[in-house]
């Protein structure tokens, strides 16, 4: 039986995953699980993630039916055959030993949040990027009242029954925020816990983040949340 899931989105991230993923299976082994390693690729991959996977005992998956980061998360939970899943990114931003962390709280909570705004927690990233993400975790936590400090992190811990009950139709970035809404809708006594996190720089390469489309997205996806489509 798997008892953990890890999907991780990637979209030319061969780099970052050749530093990644040697330290995910050594921090996955030290825990006693039987898990699995998840890698979403593109539909049409351009760079050597596949090589990279097989180098590194993970399954090689290509999303469907668009490059979408959200199709990527459909394609990743789908897929998934674990008791828990982790969704986490490819970029090294998010550090695979704080997995420990995050597991010690797996049985008592639905849902486990790497956490970069609550007490002890702290981000990297740019100001411009530390500014939207907390106008962002502040509006939707105001809207739909998920009084948490950092919904926007990707860097869960989920249950896999929680996920694999979500009709998911967001393609963006925006879909981190429409699972924990749909998911608190589908069960109203969903337990949640923040735990610490520092959040680090990318290894290599650009985000694939875009401002314009970023604010796009999230503001239509409030809109249609909140009339509960």
């Amino acid at each position: 039986m798997v008892e953990l899931s890890v999907v991780i989105p990637s979209y030319n991230e061969s780099k970052n995953l050749d530093f990644v993923l040697p330290r995910l299976n050594s921090a996955l082994a030290t825990t006693g699980l039987d898990y699995e390693i998840l890698i979403v690729d593109a539909v049409q991959p351009d760079d050597a993630t596949r090589q990279v996977c097989l180098k590194n005992a993970a399954k090689y998956l290509n999303r469907e039916p668009s490059n979408s980061y959200g199709a990527a998360n459909r394609t990743g939970i789908k897929a998934a055959n674990g008791l828990h899943i982790i969704i986490m990114d490819a970029d090294g931003s998010h550090e695979p030993e704080f997995i420990h962390k995050m597991l010690s709280f797996k049985d008592e909570f639905d849902i486990v949040i790497a956490s970069r705004y609550t007490k002890g927690g702290a981000s990297r990233a740019s100001t411009k990027a530390i500014v939207m993400s907390r106008m962002l975790n502040a509006t939707y936590g105001l809207v739909f009242g998920l009084h948490y400090s950092d919904l926007s992190n990707s860097f869960k811990l989920y249950k896999a029954e929680v996920l694999k009950n979500l009709d998911l139709k967001c393609e963006n970035f925006d879909i981190i925020q429409e699972i924990l809404v749909k998911a608190r809708r589908n069960k109203p006594g969903l337990k949640i816990k923040e735990v610490p996190y520092i959040f680090q720089e990318r290894v290599t390469g650009k985000s694939k983040r875009e401002t314009p489309k970023f604010i796009y997205t999230y503001l239509r996806t409030l809109w249609r949340l909140f009339l509960h489509r």
